[in-house]
């Protein structure tokens, strides 16, 4: 009786956490686009053609404002990685992901004579370059606000890869006064299909931008009906794909949407390295698991058929 006291309460106190973060969020439910994700599910497989473009994407457009600490270069090259090379099962030795490091300019952990520090291109086992020196150099270049790191970052934020898709396609196209306001017309609606619209005008405070998809209160900031203020909140990150901003390497076709689909794929790989042997290891596991059963099942019949029960 006691455990399953301890199990509703538990069950009741996780309810209400999750209601109070919706509360203070009060993001728009993240969604990916309309034929999902590939990698998702149990089946789930990383589209690679797709991630090698989303690293493209992450290497042309978010690594000058957001690290990835958690990765080497040789990670690319890896069995389940996006440049995997059967010839190369050293992903040191692979001739691309060589290519991609020695692109990045690094410090050498060792000194020169002089005590000088020294300058060098990254090698495959080097971690992915960081942007900004410290934290402190973030900060000042980017108004006071800290780029998160992006190794982990789909299974940081609620939603994962749909979370990504969702805030870099989801600035609203509404134009800017000069004073920082963003007017609102009756035919304006937050949610598609809803039957009310807004009225009234979003205060957008300066160096932040409005984007429904960010965990926030807007509240503050709208002067409108209260019961009506915007979902989402304000992120000091301005919109950071135009249609073809990337060009991609196998000719793909670089829409805001296509280029939000491959990096957030490739985060959600970065996040997950190992996904796709972890989910063939446990298919054959399963499968291991079911003939065992089998096997003792018939065995307990065999050796107990002439036991009465």
């Amino acid at each position: 009786m006691k455990r399953i006291l301890n199990s509703l309460a538990a069950g009741l106190a996780a309810i209400m956490l999750a209601g109070s973060a919706h509360a203070a969020g009060g993001a728009e439910h993240p969604h990916g686009p309309e034929e999902g994700f590939p990698h998702e599910g149990v089946f789930g497989r990383f589209e690679m053609d797709s991630v090698q473009r989303g690293y493209q994407v992450y290497r042309e457009v978010c690594s000058s404002c957001h690290g990835m600490k958690l990765l080497h270069y040789r990670n690319l090259g890896e069995p389940g990685g996006p440049f995997y090379d059967p010839n190369y099962p050293n992903a040191n030795d692979n001739p691309l992901v060589k290519e991609f490091a020695a692109q990045d300019t690094i410090t050498d952990a060792t000194p020169d004579e002089f005590g000088d520090p020294v300058q060098r291109p990254a090698r495959p086992s080097d971690q992915f370059k960081s942007p900004y020196a410290n934290e402190q150099q973030a900060r000042a270049a980017n108004g006071g606000a800290l780029p998160p790191d992006f190794s982990v970052i789909t299974k940081a934020r609620h939603g994962g890869a749909n979370y990504i898709y969702s805030l870099i396609t989801g600035y609203p196209s509404w134009d800017v006064m000069g004073d920082g306001e963003i007017e609102f017309g009756e035919e304006y609606s937050v949610h598609e299909g809803d039957e009310h619209g807004l009225h009234g005008t979003l205060i957008q405070p300066q160096g932040q931008y409005y984007n429904p998809y960010m965990a926030g209160d807007t509240t503050p900031q709208w002067e409108g009906d209260p019961r009506h203020a915007p979902p989402g909140g304000f992120l000091a990150m301005p919109p950071q794909l135009s249609d073809g901003q990337v060009e991609y390497l196998d000719g793909t076709e670089a829409t805001v949407e296509q280029m939000a689909y491959d990096v957030a794929q490739f985060l959600a790989w970065a996040g997950e390295p190992k996904q796709t042997n972890r989910k063939k290891a446990g298919v054959a596991v399963l499968i291991y698991l079911a003939l065992l059963a089998g096997v003792l099942w018939l065995s307990y019949k065999r050796i107990w058929r002439n036991v009465a029960h």
